[in-house]
């Protein structure tokens, strides 16, 4: 029961931290490209895969602890449904162009985020 409480409580943190994220994006940058979702992804990205060094690699850290952050917190944060929403309106939009970006740049950096977080993690 512990696990799903964090899991829950850190949902809650990371949905209103992407909300956030995301208004200061647009605010900042003033575009109609999907810019704050791709950022929380790449950030996201990269921060599970330093936690997963620091919390699984190197250290038996508490269930309760790895639940909060990465499934919690990591899965509150991040959003692929509305990555999905918004490259699918791009789409509705013809804008075939953005949603290539949007699509292409979104695998590309995510997976490119956790790899660095994952190498990053290692070397600290």
């Amino acid at each position: 029961m512990n696990v799903t409480l964090a899991v829950a409580a850190g949902g809650a943190l990371g949905s209103v931290l992407r909300y956030w994220f995301s208004r200061l994006t647009h605010a900042v940058v003033a575009t109609t490209f999907p810019l704050g979702t791709l950022l929380v992804n790449v950030l996201g990205s990269f921060a599970i895969g330093l936690l997963y060094v620091w919390l699984v690699e190197r250290s038996a850290a508490r269930a309760e602890l790895r639940a909060f952050l990465m499934v919690g917190v990591l899965g509150g944060f991040t959003t692929f449904s509305s990555f999905s929403l918004e490259t699918v309106n791009l789409v509705a939009q013809s804008d075939y162009g953005r949603a290539a970006v949007n699509s292409a740049g979104s695998l590309a950096l995510c997976l490119g985020g956790t790899l660095a977080g994952m190498m990053i993690g290692r070397q600290l």
